[in-house]
Order: C-alpha cells, then sequence, then structure tokens
C-alpha cells in the first residue's frame, strides 16, 4: 500500500465529513498526494492558484464568507512563508483557516536538499493548534489516527475562538500514486468532534446522548467538574465505566 496515498484518500474523506467544503490549492510536487486527493475525492470545491500569497488571502476572504473552515494547501519550503501574512490575518479576525504544509521526510532536512527550510511552528503563536505527525506509516491502526488528526484540526479551527490551525505533512516519495492506490483506509468509522461552550447547549446534549445510545462499548471520559453527580448518576444507569481525568 501506498501510506501517502491511503493518508491523503483518508485524510480529505475526514475533512469532508468534518464540514470542509473549500480547498484552495498552490501547486507543488511535494504536496501532490494531497492535492490528487482533494482533485480526486470530487466534492470539496478546488480553487487553484499558481501564487501562495493570493491563494491564501483568497482562502481567507473565502472563509469569511462562508464562515466554515477553508482549507489551503502548499509544497514545502518557502511556499509554506508566502501563507504567514494570511495567516496572522486570520488570527486577528478569527476566521477559521485549515493551512497544510506538505515538508520533506526527516532524513531529507538539514542535508541541503532544496526546497527545505524549518517548517516547524512557522507561524508561531499566530495559530490556535500546531502539528506534525511525521510520514504516513502503513498499519491496521493507521486510519483513525488519520482520521482523528483531520476531524481534531477542523475542530481546533473552528474555536469557540475561531482561526488559524496549521498541519506540517511530510510525504516521501513516491508522490504520485498508481490508479488503484488511491483509496480510503477501509474498516474506520468517520470521527466527530464537538467543542462545547460551557455548559453545553441543548443540540449538543442531545447529539452526545445520541452518540453514547448508538455506541456498543461506550467510555466517557470527564475533565475537571464542580458538579459531576448527575453526569456520573447517568452513567452508572447506562452502565457507561467514567474515567475522571482532571487535569
Amino acid at each position: 500500500m501506498n501510506a501517502a496515498a491511503a493518508f491523503a484518500a483518508t485524510f480529505v474523506d475526514q475533512l469532508w465529513l468534518s464540514g470542509v467544503r473549500h480547498a484552495c490549492i498552490a501547486p507543488g510536487s511535494r504536496s501532490a498526494p494531497l492535492a490528487m486527493a482533494l482533485a480526486r475525492q470530487g466534492r470539496i470545491k478546488l480553487w487553484v492558484h499558481v501564487d501562495e500569497r493570493s491563494c491564501s488571502f483568497f482562502a481567507l476572504g473565502l472563509a469569511k464568507s462562508t464562515e466554515t473552515p477553508v482549507a489551503i494547501l502548499c509544497t514545502s519550503g518557502t511556499a509554506a512563508a508566502e501563507f504567514h501574512a494570511a495567516v496572522v490575518e486570520a488570527d486577528l479576525s478569527r476566521t477559521p483557516l485549515l493551512v497544510l504544509t506538505a515538508d520533506r521526510p526527516p532524513e531529507l532536512r538539514e542535508v541541503g536538499a532544496n526546497q527545505a527550510i524549518d517548517q516547524a511552528r512557522l507561524y508561531g503563536p499566530s495559530v490556535r493548534w500546531f502539528f506534525d505527525p511525521g510520514p504516513p506509516e502503513a498499519s491496521s491502526a493507521a486510519a483513525t489516527g488519520w482520521r482523528r488528526l483531520a476531524a481534531r484540526a477542523v475542530a481546533e479551527a473552528q474555536g469557540p475562538a475561531p482561526g488559524p490551525v496549521h498541519l506540517n505533512l511530510p510525504f516521501r516519495e513516491p508522490l504520485v500514486p498508481e490508479p488503484d492506490e488511491s483509496t480510503v483506509a477501509s474498516g474506520e468509522p468517520a470521527l466527530r468532534v464537538l467543542r462545547a461552550p460551557s455548559p453545553p447547549t441543548g443540540e449538543q446534549v442531545s447529539l452526545a446522548w445520541a452518540a453514547l445510545n448508538a455506541a456498543r462499548r461506550p467510555l466517557l471520559v470527564a475533565g475537571e467538574m464542580r458538579d459531576g453527580g448527575r453526569l456520573a448518576e447517568a452513567a452508572f444507569r447506562l452502565g457507561i465505566p467514567v474515567l475522571a481525568e482532571p487535569s
């Protein structure tokens, strides 16, 4: 299995299921797995720009007008730096942007490879969340992590204080998959992340209740609560184990 192709197809599928409807691409070789996955998925509308700065500011305006997270994708190296101004604008205007920067794998960093710069935390404090998962590796549990990454990135961009999120995504060659290698990794359900205010809305409570009722083996992880008695009582009645994680 081409791990890069499987990751890209699964990641893009989860973006769609998490509510992403637009993606802006500044083409480049290292970002080919994700760019091709977006094109083949066919449901997320693509906007292609030759210039990264134009791409990022177009996405910024699109996210403002739609009030939904918009993904922007570029290749490795200085292309990622061209996104910086729009990322700062998104931070200050509380606009949800999903910034996807392709990168060289670790073995091609700090060795003089072209289009390789330090892209870790490139945008500093301007992003709500930064993560670099490392190059995709094929395994039986990989798809769960790939979906979790996409779902959390969209949730972090949406807030409660909306803003940009930066995922730095290294890819190893081959970057262009064979026609039969761009399939979504099977056997893993889609994930949904709900970021609730305090207290949660009635709709969020209903969604959580429906998820608990539909789950075969639910597990409740509870953070610090001043009044958790009713929650613990409800979990006991339903036979749901509760793990306390106050940290």
